[in-house]
């Protein structure tokens, strides 16, 4: 039988997973930068290239997570994102892979399902950036059509994957588009932006329960068909 040996690339691929709790340790604007620029290369459709980013570190970082996590305090259920990131009426198998991946995070943070307090800290976390020392928010011009969201999934894949080659991880989060109102007041934004997601990077905590979390991911079997 045929074997693949694993490339340094496959490595860094199957290594690479959401990180919900990070070290204080800072991230250097130049590696940040660094990580944006190798994100840059790609592919996009026509080579429109439509992503944009804020990055957010120190004092900007404190802000807005400060705005945002008050808001998710005092303004429950007021804020939502501009775009449906949940099917509705709920799809499966994909509800059901939703809810596996929370009971598993939930299980290793010892938050019981009838604790809604807690569970509601939790989610706050996602306003934190997890406490990662940067993060980063995304916006695409509102008249671009959903082919370019394409161009964007290959653009995040590429930049979480530079950042794990630097010792760096990440989590992707659609949650911040919610905010999208209270982030436009402190960030540039301009009107033809849609907020579409935000990214958590830094030095994992590697004492952090949650940071166990890896999910599970269905064989190549289940999605797609090999024609000869």
């Amino acid at each position: 039988m045929f074997s693949i040996q694993p490339s340094t690339t496959d490595t860094q691929i199957t290594r690479r997973h959401s990180v919900r709790a990070y070290k204080s340790d800072p991230v250097s604007s130049e590696l940040l930068r660094h990580l944006l620029e190798m994100a840059a290369h790609a592919p996009s459709t026509t080579n429109s290239q439509p992503w944009k980013s804020y990055v957010l570190t120190g004092d900007s970082l404190k802000n807005l997570t400060h705005a945002v996590c008050t808001a998710f305090d005092t303004e429950p259920d007021k804020h939502h994102a501009e775009y449906p990131y949940y099917p509705d009426p709920p799809l499966e198998p994909y509800l059901s892979r939703r809810r596996k991946i929370g009971q598993n995070m939930y299980r290793l943070l010892d938050i019981a399902r009838e604790d809604r307090e807690k569970r509601r800290l939790q989610q706050r976390r996602n306003l934190e950036f997890f406490g990662a020392p940067a993060g980063i928010l995304f916006t695409i011009h509102r008249q671009l059509p959903a082919i370019n969201l394409i161009d964007y999934g290959a653009f995040f894949q590429t930049l979480m994957l530079s950042a794990k080659s630097h010792a760096l991880d990440t989590c992707l989060q659609a949650y911040w588009s919610d905010y999208h109102r209270i982030i436009r007041d402190i960030l540039p934004i301009t009107p033809d932006e849609v907020v579409i997601a935000g990214m958590a990077i830094g030095y994992a905590d590697p004492a952090a329960p949650v940071n166990q979390l890896i999910t599970e991911r269905e064989p190549v079997s289940s999605f797609a068909t090999f024609l000869n």
